[in-house]
């Protein structure tokens, strides 16, 4: 019987895009603490550093540091809150808010198709920083499909995150 290990010397003509940055969310399998939570740090950082597009009362809109598309924005309650139930009403009501809006503007500023939307609530259902409550706000185009992400798991995004939070930022009503 084969071992899948040797597998790895056998040349195909497969190329590799390694993604060395993502290794801290496979090896690592910790949670950062509330005291070095990276949503509780961005909103005291400048804007465009913490690569934040906008601000409301109770949460806030930034990019994924990690996008799986460009334009793949999280928005965050101010409170450390781990669970969407454990939200108070007004942090419901603007996550709900801020995430129409994220939409209305990344559609005008790229023209995608559709969103892929979504929660992920606790470390067991893929929560990369599970402790505090987060709303991915992915944009899809309908040719957005290419072979990266199915033979390398790897994106190729078309924009740097900075030129993308300023386009977005920018396009933001108010």
């Amino acid at each position: 019987m084969e071992d899948s290990a040797d597998f790895a010397a056998v040349p195909d003509a497969f190329q590799r895009l390694w993604t060395p940055h993502r290794l801290v969310y496979v090896q690592d399998q910790t949670q950062p603490g509330e005291h070095d939570c990276p949503f509780c740090a961005a909103p005291g950082m400048d804007d465009e550093k913490a690569l934040i597009v906008a601000r409301g009362e109770h949460a806030y809109v930034l990019l994924n540091l990690f996008p799986y598309n460009s334009g793949h924005l999280l928005v965050c309650p101010y409170r450390h809150v781990a669970l969407y139930d454990d939200a108070t009403s007004e942090e419901v009501g603007e996550i709900a808010s801020l995430t129409q809006t994220a939409m209305r503007v990344v559609r005008s500023v790229s023209n995608c198709d559709g969103f892929n939307l979504g929660m992920n609530q606790g470390q067991v259902a893929g929560a990369g920083i599970a402790a505090h409550l987060h709303q991915h706000i992915v944009p899809r185009w309908a040719l957005d499909s290419n072979f990266f992400p199915i033979i390398a798991e790897t994106k190729a995004l078309p924009k740097l995150l900075g030129e993308v939070r300023r386009e977005i930022a920018a396009a933001w009503p108010g």
